[in-house]
């Protein structure tokens, strides 16, 4: 794979309680990420055992994945924020280095 003419960015992952996903919406929205993609109803074993998406009239015990992705030099303050946000209730932050095609749909 060639990653000539793509931009480097940083991709901040958030699994979160489907309780806990509007603030971590707001938070993402006010520290820097242009947008995000959430998928809702995931499903996942981890540390706080086994959650299953898909339940019925329930959208607050369910598990949210919100993914944002942003310049390197704006990703800084959204990962200091989110690890305050995490400190007290379940959830898991992945950060990685990702390559895109369209920076200007990031900034």
């Amino acid at each position: 794979m060639t990653r000539e003419g793509l931009t480097r960015m940083t991709k901040v992952e958030l699994v979160v309680r489907g309780a806990d996903a509007r603030a971590a919406r707001e938070l993402l929205s006010t520290s820097g990420a242009s947008g995000y993609t959430a998928v809702s109803n995931v499903s996942g074993l981890g540390h706080h055992g086994y959650h299953e998406g898909r339940l019925l009239f329930n959208d607050e015990a369910v598990l949210d994945l919100l993914i944002a992705v942003m310049p390197e030099d704006r990703s800084d303050g959204l990962i200091a924020a989110l690890r305050i946000f995490l400190s007290d209730k379940p959830g898991v932050m992945f950060v990685s280095e990702t390559f895109v095609s369209r920076p200007e749909y990031f900034v």
